[in-house]
């Protein structure tokens, strides 16, 4: 699951991602085979660490798990 990570805030992509036109028709992050296409990575798999990504419009994007 991706959640946006804001200062002091962490919120679904649903909230952020619908005014995106780097989002998918459903106003989701798009993502292909496990990896985030509408942004860059920021730390690979760390232990203990969540992957997180930086979205085209600047937002932190963290892979939470399912």
């Amino acid at each position: 699951m991706l959640m946006i990570l804001t200062d002091g805030q962490i919120l679904p992509t649903d909230q952020v991602c619908q005014g995106c036109l780097m989002a998918d028709q459903s106003g989701t992050p798009r993502v292909r085979q496990g990896k985030l296409c509408c942004g860059h990575l920021i730390n690979g798999n760390l232990p203990k660490v969540a992957t997180t990504y930086e979205c085209q419009m600047g937002f932190r994007i963290a892979d939470v798990g399912d």
